[in-house]
């Protein structure tokens, strides 16, 4: 596979996508400890399904105290911050049209270390 020249990306374009990066880490890894349901819920178990013993379940969901609520509010609203100053960055203006998509994915990968 060809590898996309090199580009010289602008250091606020690096530094908005390393913590676009982050942050979404860090929402993943939140939302993990959530309860599976955002306003309280009854729990429930389906049926076992055809060809296999695996029955689905969900244990009843408290649903988002006030603080998990604001705290996933911030995370989306940073997300969304980072993600329109990354995608409305000046420096794709200076991206050819057709190598915009290769430009994005490389900057998506451009924290990861080189291979040797």
């Amino acid at each position: 596979m060809p590898k996309t020249p090199a580009l010289n990306f602008p250091q606020d374009l690096l530094d908005a996508q390393a913590a676009l990066h982050e942050t979404r880490a860090g929402y993943e890894e939140y939302a993990k400890t959530l309860p599976w349901s955002a306003e309280p819920m009854p729990g429930w178990e389906s049926d076992k399904q055809l060809h296999s013993n695996y029955i689905s379940a969900k244990p009843d969901s408290p649903g988002y105290t006030e603080e998990q609520a604001a705290e996933v509010a911030r995370f989306r609203a940073r997300l969304l911050e980072l993600s329109i100053t990354v995608s409305t960055h000046p420096f794709w203006d200076s991206v050819d049209v057709g190598d915009r998509v290769k430009a994005r994915m490389a900057l998506k990968h451009a924290h990861e270390p080189a291979e040797a």
